[in-house]
């Protein structure tokens, strides 16, 4: 018995015993193969393909075709040639049992074309997180709370510290040229002696 298969876009007619060379299949030296496209068998023809009916194979071992040359001669000012090499990867098998029907339910793997699949590699695994590093403590200006004097607010005490005033101590020991000198660079127009701030210092230093 025959049977006129299909396998990577070609026909082959085929005989129990014959040594086929295919397109690349998916499978091992070794393997058996079911063909599953079968266009006729014995005097049964397909429409287009005969139900249930399959061609087995053993597969004997992967190989590449004849060495082509294509050469590539591009007609320019410039002009430029290009020569490449190719041998076409095929599988070579061995044709065994011609199935007439119930080959859908024989258990054979499928002769697919491809590359042998590859087992996967382990997914690799995530690093563990790394545990937050604890934030550090706000860094803290060692001075006195200014806001305690009378007439000083957050605002004034971010002027003050950056003019390196911090403490009460500090600003109880103001001389006048000192004080005249805030007044201009806070813009209060006598307000420090107006609101005693160095009395208020001086109280608050030694509490």
């Amino acid at each position: 018995m025959f049977a006129v298969l299909k396998t990577g876009g070609k026909q082959y007619k085929v005989a129990s015993g014959d040594v086929l060379r295919v397109e690349k299949l998916a499978a091992a030296a070794g393997e058996t193969v079911q063909f599953n496209e079968i266009l006729m068998v014995g005097s049964t023809v397909g429409a287009p393909l005969v139900e249930g009916a399959g061609v087995q194979a053993e597969v004997i071992d992967q190989i590449k075709g004849p060495k082509t040359i294509n050469f590539v001669k591009r007609r320019r000012k410039h002009s430029s040639a290009r020569k490449k090499g190719h041998r076409q990867q095929l599988t070579l098998v061995r044709i065994g049992d011609i199935l007439e029907k119930g080959a859908d339910k024989s258990g054979v793997k499928a002769a697919v074309n491809g590359a042998a699949p590859v087992a996967a590699a382990p997914a690799a695994k995530k690093p563990a997180k790394k545990a937050a590093a604890p934030k550090k403590a706000a860094a803290t200006t060692g001075g006195d709370d200014l806001t305690k004097i009378s007439g000083v607010g957050p605002v004034i005490v971010k002027k003050l510290h950056a003019l390196g005033v911090t403490t009460f101590a500090q600003i109880a020991a103001w001389t006048p040229e000192e004080v005249a000198d805030m007044d201009e660079k806070l813009s209060f127009k006598g307000r420090i002696d107006r609101d005693e701030w160095l009395k208020q210092a001086a109280e608050f230093a030694q509490s």
